[in-house]
């Protein structure tokens, strides 16, 4: 598609950015344009821009879609704006990015874009108030793999171990309470936590809008999100007839209104999608709590645990644990795989393309990925289906969640959309699955590496942890001295 000739860059405004794109949304439209972005004084041609944008639409097209169902994926389309157009909104909105994202500089110069939604401002009524909470929930099990080298990774999950290099590196100044573990586990009490922990400590896991701007969030490294400012913005919501008194009372109240909305949301089952019979893998072949999550360390010490039931089947976060536990290997079983693979490329790079090692993504590609077993021919084949299959899982175990919320009035809730009701109102609500490309071939020596480093910085540091605490026991009893009294 081609854009108009005519385009205004001040029309446009900086919407936000990760690793691998910057996005920018239209102040009136309820449209965005997400722009590539590469290291400096890396170069990449408009033909090979093109078709990583137009691979990004077809990977949700033709295999997203499929597994999270119509209404979930939004995959855009390819756009061909203004050179510039570009050129001035690249330097328009230079000075709104944050330093440490400046390490790579959006594209410029191939005049090509993403055109997609803008779910923040996306009204389901014309001039209603909306709110938007985007969560990244991240990897909702333990591995399971028999070719697992250590056996921590087992036990305590991977978000939960990141955590520890991420804090140690500046990432993030403390640790976050939440675990995926608990969000995913379909119980109430541990969801409820776990969004609780989120609010508490967002990182780059939560965010929430009001009517298209961010008002509570992590932007980047600044921390200053406050939870009284956020019930101020939410309390018209919640409680439109503005009864409550203020102070911390009300604060929590309103808070605990959002958690429930977002818990009842989360477990809706309001769609259908095409991967809804394909044979799962048995989440109940891994343990269903993480040893370091908070929650279960306090039900497990007071002898509470209890098997969970699990997800509602058709749950948007049971699809995306679908997704995420195509990954039945594991990163250490994958690397020899690769390895397999890289090896057999390089004898006849020619197979490259017929293998669909860099797409197309297409139907044909999707099929292959149904295939579960993992008995191991010894085929290029099959190491290259495993390699897909994990590139899809840490695709959908990096996502994120949208969900968008319009308050309505009894008598003017249609049936076209989902309700979900709290103790004073009511909202029509929509869920969609965002950041779905695929995760790079080339990654998976880089994932490979990054796992080792988790899990020997937290074996690491919590054996200093235990060390210094028993040594500190060991103190104790030293200068403790025994008096006796004749009696």
């Amino acid at each position: 598609m081609e854009a108009e000739k005519k385009m205004d860059e001040n029309e446009w405004r900086y919407h936000g950015e990760g690793n691998k794109s910057l996005v920018v949304s239209h102040r009136q439209r309820c449209v965005v344009l997400r722009f590539l972005k590469f290291p400096l004084n890396r170069n990449k041609t408009p033909e090979e821009i093109f078709h990583h944008l137009q691979n990004i639409v077809f990977f949700g097209k033709h295999v997203m879609k499929h597994f999270f169902g119509e209404k979930y994926v939004h995959h855009g389309e390819v756009v061909q704006l203004p050179f510039d157009f570009v050129k001035q909104l690249c330097l328009k909105i230079q000075s709104e990015r944050p330093e440490s994202r400046c390490n790579k500089e959006m594209d410029a110069l191939s005049g090509y874009a993403l055109c997609l939604p803008n779910l923040t401002k996306l009204h389901f009524v014309e001039h209603r108030p909306m709110l938007c909470v985007e969560i990244k929930p991240k990897c909702g099990f333990l591995p399971f793999s028999s070719q697992i080298s250590q056996e921590i990774k087992h036990k305590v999950c991977r978000y939960c171990m990141h955590q520890h290099l991420k804090v140690a590196k500046g990432k993030w100044k403390r640790l976050s309470k939440y675990c995926p573990l608990d969000l995913f586990s379909g119980n109430k009490q541990r969801m409820h936590f776990a969004l609780k922990s989120l609010l508490q400590e967002t990182q780059n896991n939560l965010k929430i809008f009001k009517n298209g701007e961010l008002i509570y969030g992590c932007k980047d490294n600044d921390d200053s999100s406050d939870l009284n400012e956020l019930a101020h913005h939410l309390k018209p919501f919640f409680f439109p007839s503005n009864g409550l008194v203020s102070g911390p009372h009300c604060t929590r109240t309103v808070l605990k209104e959002l958690i429930h909305v977002i818990t009842t949301v989360l477990l809706s089952t309001t769609d259908t999608c095409k991967a809804g019979d394909m044979k799962t893998v048995p989440s109940s072949q891994g343990r269903s709590y993480c040893e370091a999550s908070a929650f279960s360390k306090e039900l497990v010490k007071n002898g509470k645990y209890k098997t969970e039931s699990g997800l509602p089947k058709g749950c948007v976060l049971y699809k995306t644990l679908q997704v995420q536990m195509l990954d039945m290997l594991d990163i250490e079983g994958v690397y020899p795989l690769y390895n397999r693979v890289e090896q057999y490329l390089e004898e006849f790079p020619k197979e490259r393309s017929m293998l669909q090692v860099d797409g197309p993504y297409d139907e044909s590609f999707y099929e292959k990925l149904l295939d579960l077993s993992c008995e191991d021919n010894g085929t290029v084949e099959y190491a290259l289906r495993k390699v897909q299959q994990y590139r899809v899982a840490m695709t959908a175990k990096d996502c994120s969640i949208m969900i968008a919320l319009s308050p309505c009035q009894q008598d003017e809730c249609s049936e076209q959309r989902p309700v979900v009701l709290t103790s004073k109102s009511r909202f029509t609500f929509s869920l969609s699955v965002l950041d779905l490309d695929l995760k790079p071939y080339e990654s998976i020596h880089h994932q490979y590496k990054l796992d080792e480093k988790i899990v020997n910085y937290y074996l690491k540091n919590t054996q200093a942890k235990d060390d210094s605490l028993m040594s500190n026991l060991l103190k104790s009893n030293e200068d403790c001295t025994l008096v006796l009294h004749k009696m």
